[in-house]
């Protein structure tokens, strides 16, 4: 039938068409009870409904051992009973046993489950993922009994680690595994929630927006990790669990508030969260599944320190004859390859009002060719590549530009100094 046979038909359809989907949507919100919320109230509710029977808590144990999870915060900010609650009661003639709690979540179908590598590092022995005599890691789905879990692998380059319940077959059927977004598409001001267990409340929700990405936490992970920054409330307990957007999906892993303790040193939530990128988490899922740990001492490197060329006033850049972009390699490890290469690290330091920054040094441009603006893209691109790997670094020295060659390997770091 042509198009335009009827057009006063066409025209008392669509409106008539409108107001019936606007009637079904209508009864559908009376039908559910919920036709006073907002939409995005709605659409919190529906995420945690959703999502939340996929998010756990995890606990640890290491007999032999007392330690306070509320070491050095006051009394005053945390009810007893929350205390009394990860404590356990004292018991005469008996050393309590060391505990901690955090939050995880499911991640695919075989059950395994994401949580942070602080969450769970003190009942593994050291440089390895194999418990510690008298320890005990359990998850605890919403509602359900504590699980025993082992450990199966963890990245503490980015604080992250993966359990899996002994008896795979105990998974609640609600427990669905959550889907990574591409936190490269995070941007600031969306929607964000978060679901965990701060102070052993169980499946506890908060939502806010995206604060900021990028920022630099130091004490977080072992290299410098582009976190995301939430206002929704994360605190003691929140940490490992999902930081999701308004659709469900991932963009997170919840890890940690200020470092030390808050701003004045008093542990709790302040308005400023951080979570580690879900597309970190993405690219180390395979190798955490493979079991064992990933740490610093495991990664090819180059045997260098550098500092973004970001972070030099215009200025200072101008009078050095620097780049606009790049990163300066500051020093050299020595017997290192960067070293081997003939790369050179500053050579004096440059005054530009109150800062003082080093100069003189190579500035590295690209690594295969992929630019590099800041010290963490350096790192990401040298990470990403296997021992015996050989990279092709642009080099600027003294106003000219090179190739240079470097094959990567296993280099003990100094102690105290994150190296790439």
């Amino acid at each position: 039938m042509p198009e335009n046979r009827f057009p006063v038909f066409h025209r008392f359809l669509a409106p008539v068409a409108m107001l019936l989907v606007m009637a079904v949507t209508v009864s559908v919100a009376q039908a559910d009870g919920r036709e006073h919320l907002l939409e995005d109230e709605r659409n919190t509710v529906e995420v945690f409904e959703r999502f939340g029977p996929s998010v756990v808590a995890v606990s640890v144990t290491v007999r032999g051992e007392r330690v306070d999870p509320f070491e050095g915060v006051p009394e005053d900010l945390v009810p007893p009973q929350f205390r009394e609650f990860f404590r356990g009661m004292p018991q005469p003639r008996q050393q309590q046993p060391r505990q901690g709690a955090g939050s995880g979540f499911v991640i695919d179908d075989e059950g395994h489950i994401v949580t942070n590598y602080h969450v769970i590092r003190g009942a593994l022995e050291d440089g390895g993922v194999s418990l510690r005599s008298g320890a005990e890691v359990t998850v605890i789905f919403p509602g359900g009994d504590p699980i025993d879990a082992e450990v199966v692998g963890a990245n503490a380059l980015y604080d992250l680690a993966l359990l899996r319940p002994v008896d795979s077959g105990v998974l609640p059927d609600d427990a669905r595994p959550l889907t990574l977004a591409d936190s490269d598409q995070v941007l600031v001001g969306q929607k964000s929630i978060a679901i965990g267990n701060p102070f052993g409340l169980q499946s506890t929700v908060t939502s806010g927006i995206v604060s900021a990405i990028g920022r630099d936490l130091p004490g977080v992970g072992q290299v410098e990790i582009p976190m995301i920054q939430t206002d929704a409330a994360i605190n003691p307990g929140n940490s490992g669990g999902p930081l999701l957007n308004s659709r469900g999906e991932v963009i997170g892993v919840n890890t940690a508030i200020v470092p030390g303790g808050g701003l004045g040193g008093r542990p709790g939530f302040i308005g400023v969260g951080f979570a580690v990128p879900s597309n970190l988490l993405g690219t180390s899922l395979d190798e955490m599944r493979d079991g064992g740990l990933t740490d610093v001492s495991s990664r090819a490197r180059l045997g260098i320190q550098v500092i973004g060329l970001q972070g030099y006033p215009d200025g200072l850049r101008r009078t050095l004859g620097l780049p606009s972009s790049g990163v300066m390699v500051v020093a050299v490890e020595e017997g290192g390859p960067a070293e081997e290469a003939g790369l050179r690290g500053a050579e004096f330091r440059a005054q530009a009002g109150e800062l003082t920054l080093p100069a003189g040094g190579d500035v590295i441009l690209s690594v295969d060719g992929e630019e590099v603006s800041d010290a963490s893209g350096l790192q990401r691109l040298v990470f990403a590549r296997e021992a015996g790997a050989t990279v092709t670094l642009q080099v600027w020295r003294e106003g000219e530009t090179r190739e240079v060659d470097v094959e990567l390997r296993e280099v003990p770091r100094p102690e105290g100094r994150p190296g790439r």
